[in-house]
């Protein structure tokens, strides 16, 4: 279980806009769902920018990746639906799965995102995981914070036509020293519903198999729950979604 810190915040004001930026098709929906839920439900505009193409997302040797990755696509953006978001609220760098860099090209690409939707806060993956192996998470989050120093100067690509943009700060899933907590009580169902939606992925990450449909359904939401209550043991409310909190309000820090 990640680390608290001693002094742990709850609850950020409803931003106007939040941009989460996961490695694959899901993540979003694991590390900042219920977030993302609560926030849409009071006036949010939400967007999701997901970095790989998800083709490597099924443990059966039969399937064709390009179907995949169009199937995956589609799953992301009714997920979006469920949260309470646009299905055209979400882009996709289109890198191969398994391949993420944060190299030039994904910042530009990117920072193309970040100017463009403009978002108050930036959520995604925290790169400083300890022993973390799941590379595309790793270059996921480095790609983030590194897009975001690009995205808020204008000496950087100005070939992109877009204003810099400075979010007032950036929320890190997964992150090993949580300083952040979001109450996300009101939000399981909304939370689990978009994480449903990737059917694709059912088998594969969820233990959801055919046979045992509806027990096995139980079993996903029991182990997703089990997590966001042990996150918010102890802070008078029930289930939390942590994060690793970084303020951008002051020009100075980073």
């Amino acid at each position: 279980m990640p680390h608290q810190a001693s002094r742990t915040s709850a609850g950020l004001p409803t931003p106007a806009r939040a941009l989460a930026v996961g490695a694959h098709p899901d993540d979003v929906e694991y590390g900042s769902g219920g977030t993302l839920a609560k926030w849409a439900a009071s006036g949010t505009e939400i967007h999701a920018v997901i970095c790989t193409d998800g083709s490597k997302g099924s443990w059966d040797p039969s399937t064709d990746p390009v179907q995949l990755t169009a199937r995956r696509q589609a799953e992301q953006r009714a997920a979006m639906k469920a949260l309470g978001g646009s299905p055209d609220n979400v882009a996709f760098l289109g890198w191969p799965d398994g391949e993420l860099e944060a190299g030039l090209r994904q910042r530009w690409q990117l920072a193309h995102w970040i100017r463009a939707y403009r978002p108050t806060v930036l959520l995604g993956h925290d790169p400083w995981q300890r022993y973390r192996i799941q590379t595309d998470h790793r270059h996921a989050g480095f790609l983030l914070l590194d897009a975001l120093v690009v995205a808020m100067d204008h000496h950087y690509f100005p070939e992109l036509a877009l204003p810099p943009h400075r979010p007032e700060a950036v929320l890190l899933w997964e992150a090993d020293e949580v300083n952040h907590l979001e109450e996300v009580d009101a939000h399981l169902d909304t939370k689990i519903d978009a994480l449903l939606e990737h059917r694709s992925q059912h088998q594969n990450s969820m233990g959801i198999s055919p046979d045992r449909q509806e027990q096995a359904t139980e079993a996903f939401r029991a182990r997703i729950l089990g997590k966001l209550a042990r996150q918010a043991a102890g802070q008078g409310f029930a289930y939390a979604e942590a994060f690793k909190f970084i303020s951008l309000t002051d020009p100075y820090e980073g």
